[in-house]
C-alpha cells in the first residue's frame, strides 16, 4: 500500500494481480486522472449510497453544439469537480468541437493540484456517436 498524501484507490477498470492476489491500486497524480475520468463517465444515480455522484453528460449526446450547450455543460462538469473531487481546482473547462462531424467532442479540463499546485490537464473523448460507429 502507498503511504501518499494524494490519495490512493483502485485501479480504473478494476484489475487483479494474480501473482501477488491482490488489487492493483493507483496514487497520486494518476488516482486523480482516473478519477476525473470515472466522475464523467458515471451518470447521477447510478451510485446507490452517492445518488448525485457523476456528472450526466450521456443526457447531452443529441444536442445541437451552439454556445448555450457549450456553457451548460461545462457548468455541469465545474459543479460535479466541485463537489466530488476535493483535491484539485479547475481552472478552465474548454469544449472543442473541431471533430463534431466525426461525433467526436473533446472536453479539456485544466486544474492544478492543491496540496502540490502542480498544473495538469486531463481530456475527456465525448463520444456523441454510439459505440458501434465508432472507427
Amino acid at each position: 500500500m502507498s503511504d501518499s498524501f494524494l490519495g490512493t484507490g483502485w485501479g480504473f477498470p478494476p484489475t487483479f494481480d494474480s501473482s501477488t492476489d491482490t488489487i492493483v491500486m493507483t496514487s497520486d497524480e494518476a488516482d486523480i486522472h482516473q478519477s476525473l475520468q470515472i466522475l464523467l463517465a458515471t451518470r447521477q444515480g447510478e451510485r446507490v449510497m452517492v445518488p448525485d455522484y457523476g456528472c450526466n453528460l450521456d443526457e447531452m449526446v443529441f444536442e445541437p453544439m451552439t454556445t448555450t450547450f457549450k456553457t451548460y455543460i461545462s457548468e455541469m462538469i465545474q459543479t460535479a469537480i466541485l463537489f466530488y473531487e476535493p483535491r484539485i481546482d479547475l481552472n478552465t473547462v474548454q469544449v472543442d468541437d473541431s471533430r463534431e462531424t466525426e461525433g467526436v467532442i473533446l472536453l479539456i479540463l485544466n486544474y492544478t493540484i492543491r496540496t502540490t499546485n502542480s498544473r495538469f490537464n486531463f481530456v475527456y473523448p465525448y463520444y456523441k456517436n454510439e459505440g458501434t460507429e465508432i472507427h
